[in-house]
């Protein structure tokens, strides 16, 4: 069952339509989903898919020439003609598009670039020469977000301008991901979420036959599962190094968040580390942060970014002897007990998204530009503070007033008393808006003197976890 990705579909299928050469790039990092949203949209479409793979030009050029020929006659034979060069395969499918619409997808295309030095520059001088007779539908696409996004779409790229589409495929959304989970508890789905994210071949990994506790045991802390080794073969797969990447992905993960503490934990410069954190950045792995409203600097944090990294290096590197005994029952248990605390930035990203639908939708009052996470210090107190999500328009309404949605999240068990809403417009009162729209979202529902104060002060809305879900 293909679930999800319908806006890509759709300007897919709009570009198809045309019935002139176009040439979309779609590139996301490993396991977001990418063949299978090519997979759906050649569905029913004269196509020809070729995936490039690790290896010499000669087995990749004979790989192509397999697809071009079982394309042609609808099987495939034990020998089968072999073009002489890249070049020569892809300018015969250019020329099989003069006479009908095909696709021709190239998956995987950066290995097959690296192979073959001058196959970008072929591909460059086929477009020009046939981009006005043939009615190729050319999809290029890669999981190396660097080499995407430099030597395809990147200026000094010989491909650069004939692209005519790019599709960034970022993982699933959480209301996405319940597309999967079905009918299954929405508190559990969200913890499962909370361990895969939005990437479509971790979440597919679960057994909503199981309780979240079973899946847990069985999908992800026994040793012998996908998911346990999962981030080390990524890791692998994507860096030469990977030692130093475990150290600083681990740093961050205990709490150490600076530039200035990753170097001096990790005993490496901070120049080094900034490279490893760039890196670690382009896979989606870890995003740098800065208090909303203000300038990158001193004030920034690296935080990690996929839920399945932030899962295991929180919880599986200090109890690996444990695992690797066959003890991932008792390990759970004490990871039981840390879960609803290490679900907080879940659902603050959870909230993040909800908002965001929302304002597509234009059901916020004012429409939002830009959304983030802000930390400061209290002049009253000198204690630092922290505010899960602020929203703003960035332009004036009544002449210096600009608009903002403050928002704290709180993802717990019992009920969500006024204290909570009490802070929450206490710390609103240290930002420069003065418009605010208060949102205190809450995993359960809100005690009666917090309904009574918010409908009081009249500009704060209490949204509970089942309502953002509906």
């Amino acid at each position: 069952m293909f679930i999800g990705r319908k806006n890509e579909l759709s300007k897919l299928e709009n570009l198809y339509n045309t019935d002139k050469f176009q040439m979309p790039v779609i590139y996301g990092r490993r396991r977001i989903g990418k063949t299978a949203l090519i997979n759906e949209f050649v569905k029913n479409k004269p196509h020809i898919s070729f995936t490039a793979i690790e290896s010499s030009k000669r087995q990749n050029v004979e790989n192509l020439s397999k697809s071009i020929y079982a394309f042609q006659n609808s099987h495939i034979e034990e020998t089968f003609p072999v073009f002489g060069s890249f070049s020569q395969a892809i300018e015969s499918i250019f020329q099989i598009a003069q006479k009908q619409r095909l696709v021709f997808v190239m998956d995987e295309y950066p290995y097959a670039a690296k192979c073959d030095q001058t196959l970008s520059s072929s591909l460059q001088a086929m477009i020009d020469k046939y981009h006005q007779s043939s009615r190729l539908f050319l999809i290029l696409c890669g999981s190396s977000m660097s080499f995407m996004e430099e030597q395809v779409l990147g200026y000094e790229s010989p491909l650069y301008g004939r692209r005519t589409a790019q599709f960034k495929i970022n993982p699933f959304t959480f209301i996405e991901t319940m597309e999967y989970f079905g009918d299954y508890d929405k508190y559990d789905a969200a913890c499962l979420f909370g361990v895969s994210g939005g990437t479509p071949q971790y979440f597919l990994q679960f057994d909503t036959r199981l309780s979240v506790r079973e899946n847990m045991i069985q999908k992800v802390l026994d040793t012998s599962c996908y998911l346990f080794e999962e981030p080390q073969n990524l890791l692998k797969q994507e860096v030469r190094e990977a030692a130093l990447y475990n150290t600083i992905i681990s740093i961050i993960a205990t709490g150490s968040t600076k530039l200035s503490e990753i170097a001096s934990k990790s005993g490496e410069t901070t120049s080094a580390c900034s490279a490893v954190l760039k890196k670690l950045i382009t896979l989606g792995i870890v995003v740098r942060e800065t208090p909303f409203g203000e300038k990158e600097g001193r004030k920034s944090l690296y935080v990690i970014n996929d839920n399945l990294f932030r899962f295991w290096y929180r919880f599986i590197p200090n109890n690996i002897s444990a695992l690797q005994n066959d003890m991932s029952e008792l390990v759970y248990n004490m990871i039981e007990n840390q879960f609803q605390s290490y679900m907080g930035p879940i659902f603050e990203e959870i909230c993040r998204q909800y908002l965001w639908q929302l304002n597509r939708q234009g059901q916020l009052p004012f429409i939002f530009t830009s959304l983030g996470r802000w930390w400061g210090t209290n002049p009253s107190t000198r204690q630092q503070e922290e505010i899960d999500i602020v929203a703003s328009d960035r332009t004036t309404s009544e002449g210096n007033q600009k608009n903002a949605i403050i928002c704290e999240c709180k993802w717990r068990n019992e009920l969500t008393e006024v204290s909570v809403l009490n802070k929450l417009v206490e710390r609103s009162n240290l930002l420069p808006y003065n418009l605010k729209y208060l949102y205190l979202f809450s995993k359960s529902d809100f005690s009666e003197a917090c309904i009574r104060t918010a409908k009081q002060l009249r500009n704060v809305t209490l949204v509970t976890f089942k309502e953002m879900i509906r």
